[in-house]
């Protein structure tokens, strides 16, 4: 056989195999046609669906949350924390509101880390920790202030190792030159009230060399030979 026909006879093979291949797809198309059709209609509604509550009720519920929580942001970085946590009674609902009224945003998450902070320059502890614990965080600065502000709580509450965990946490999640030597400052501290010298030795080193320019560094030998008095004396 000559090469032409050989072509030829391959040419039409192929021909043939994607006639097969169309029939059968058409057979398959027209005995499942229906379930093609729910299937493809559920997709639809689906991505509609996702679409209208995204636009329609997600965002605008957002940008209501967001308007709701800009006077109390106000009020907090006054130091006016009643009027921050529960409103004026006029135009600003307060934190508690805004975490119950807009749950599941971004700004009701914010606002708990609002409400935990306000807590406790008020005093009341248990209400602190539990808007800070329940706070889900994103922004790194905002997520290390948190941790920080929980191992404050803890302090008050006599709870002294959990409150180094907690700065030292807040310490690694900022990884900051000018935050990070804050807590690892406030960790140092707390190893001294808790008689734990060596911790302490330890931990005001390392702000005195990673953290060299920073007023934490200046004073860290303070800390340092207090830390090793108090050890000799123990």
């Amino acid at each position: 056989m000559s090469a032409k026909k050989t072509k030829e006879s391959k040419a039409e093979k192929n021909f043939e195999n994607i006639g097969e291949a169309l029939t059968t797809s058409e057979q398959f198309l027209e005995k499942n046609q229906k379930s093609i059709l729910i299937g493809l209609l559920i997709v639809v509604i689906a991505v509609g669906g996702f679409l209208a509550y995204n636009y329609l009720y997600k965002i605008p519920r957002n940008e209501k949350a967001h308007a709701a929580i800009f006077k109390g942001e106000r009020y907090f970085q006054n130091g006016e924390d009643s009027l921050a946590l529960f409103g004026n009674g006029n135009d600003y609902i307060g934190f508690e509101s805004i975490i119950n009224q807009y749950k599941g945003t971004k700004t009701a998450d914010l606002a708990r880390a609002y409400a935990g902070i306000s807590y406790n320059r008020l005093g009341n502890n248990e209400k602190a920790l539990e808007h800070l614990k329940k706070f889900k965080g994103g922004d790194l600065l905002i997520t290390s202030a948190v941790s920080g502000a929980i191992g404050d709580v803890q302090m008050n509450m006599g709870q002294t190792d959990k409150a180094i965990t907690s700065f030292l946490k807040a310490a690694k999640e900022s990884d900051d030159q000018l935050l990070s030597p804050i807590y690892y400052k406030k960790a140092g501290v707390a190893y001294l009230d808790g008689a734990n010298y060596d911790k302490a030795i330890e931990v005001f080193t390392q702000i005195k060399e990673d953290y060299i320019n920073s007023p934490e560094a200046q004073e860290a030998d303070k800390y340092i030979k207090q830390a090793e008095m108090l050890k000799e004396t123990k």
